[in-house]
């Protein structure tokens, strides 16, 4: 009987210690992220990097901004027709603004360009069209975020931060894609 007590006492005595050594260990809190301060002026460029899925803002040469993003839900490669799921490579121009998209807020680019037409006219194809960088559908909830490579072809972010880059990026502005 006393060397069941005692073989008790010494397993509450380790269960103790280790109770206080998971205590000790307990990894800090994650900290908080800090709100970056509001972008002032214009953004002169935009740099798309697919592999990183990563677009960056540019102002005077220097990255003001990087935002994770999402792209067509066949990433790999150029775009090269309607319907292939693909993000196209290439240096383009904001070349139109929606603020009644069915996404939140667009910015258009220049695709299909004269080259990418002249490809699917010889080819007998559509090339495509209406790539933009936008926020998420409208008809989910404010907040939401799709996971994962889900657009036809377009540049997605969150609403947030669709809000911030239509505010600094004006018509004009040139957007390289890179693989």
């Amino acid at each position: 009987m006393k060397t069941i007590a005692r073989l008790f006492a010494l397993l509450v005595l380790l269960a103790v210690i280790g109770a206080a050594a998971l205590l000790w260990v307990r990894p800090a809190p994650a900290p908080v992220p800090q709100p970056l301060p509001p972008l002032v002026g214009t953004v002169d460029r935009i740099v798309i990097e697919k592999a990183a899925r990563r677009m960056v803002l540019m102002q005077a040469g220097q990255a003001v901004r990087s935002y994770r993003i999402a792209l067509g839900f066949t990433p790999a490669g150029d775009k090269a027709r309607q319907g292939d799921g693909r993000t196209p490579e290439g240096v383009f121009t904001i070349n139109r603004r929606n603020d009644k998209s069915a996404y939140h807020l667009s910015l258009g680019l220049d695709y299909p360009q004269a080259e990418d037409r002249a490809r699917a006219r010889a080819g007998g194809y559509d090339p495509g069209g209406d790539i933009m960088i936008h926020g998420q559908p409208n008809s989910l909830p404010e907040g939401y975020i799709v996971k994962g490579d889900w657009t036809a072809g377009c540049i997605a972010v969150t609403n947030a931060e669709m809000r911030e880059i239509w505010a600094a990026t004006p018509t004009g502005t040139p957007v390289e894609i890179r693989p």
